[in-house]
């Protein structure tokens, strides 16, 4: 078996060699900007949950923001708005691949808008992002600089006192049909696909790699994914760490 410091190398060779590299993230990419994933051992909000009067998959959930807003909005502000985050090594690797003409796309389950703060230019949203917020009532929007007024409580419409929501996919609901298949046509036109910082487990996401028909799948993750016996290249460790070397120093 290959260790890391080899297969490094060998994706730096990947790097050099790509024409049409999309990379697809999850949760993990943004660990190294101190905020949380869902699903990690030791510090996932999935396990770090037990203090909570329901679990975070129902928290987030269409159908209990509708009936408890309250609740929602005390795990959302406490959970997922991570204001003064700052982009990682991750963030800044990608923004300087998409810099070299290398990198066509990115594509992340994350909403904390961070790629965007490197630099990145084409982003796909699969879940949406923090930043964009509406009312539900009429549809007015709202930068993420108002909501930050009402932290803590729930934010309501100044022109008709409705509830303000982010523009984030809760459990229950469905994705953007218009980022799905503008993701999937990244992937479709990929001849590099890097998988980073996701455990796959989560669909239908987990299910665009079946769209990748390129040359080399590439997955890095701390632990095993459900789809590692597909990839041409297995990198196990910290996604800033490896992906920092093999694109080489950045901001």
């Amino acid at each position: 078996m290959k260790n890391n410091q080899e297969s490094i190398m060998e994706l730096k060779k990947v790097l050099e060699e790509a024409e049409n590299l999309v990379f697809f993230g999850g949760a993990g990419t943004s660990t190294e900007s101190n905020i949380p994933d869902f699903r990690s051992k030791e510090q996932g909000l999935y396990t770090t949950a037990k203090k909570e009067a329901y679990p975070p998959e129902i928290i987030l959930s269409h159908s209990f923001f509708l009936k408890h807003p309250e609740v929602f909005y005390q795990y959302y502000w406490d959970n997922l708005v991570h204001e003064k985050a700052k982009p990682n090594r991750v963030h800044y690797a990608l923004a300087a691949l998409e810099d070299k003409g290398i990198l066509k796309a990115v594509i992340t389950q994350n909403v904390d808008g961070l790629h965007q703060k490197a630099g990145s230019r084409k982003v796909y949203e699969l879940h949406g992002s923090i930043y964009r917020n509406y009312c539900m009532e009429c549809d007015q929007e709202y930068r993420f600089e108002e909501l930050l007024k009402s932290r803590g409580k729930v934010p309501t419409c100044r022109k008709c006192q409705g509830i303000v929501r982010p523009a984030v996919t809760l459990y229950e609901e469905p994705l953007n049909l218009s980022v799905i298949e503008e993701a999937i046509a990244a992937i479709e036109q990929a001849d590099v696909l890097i998988v980073g910082g996701t455990s796959l487990v989560v669909y239908p996401a987990a299910g665009f790699l079946e769209y990748f028909q390129g040359k080399k799948l590439v997955i890095i993750n701390r632990e095993n994914t459900s789809q590692d016996r597909r990839a041409d290249l297995v990198i196990q460790g910290s996604l800033g760490e490896i992906l920092g070397e093999a694109v080489g120093p950045g901001k």
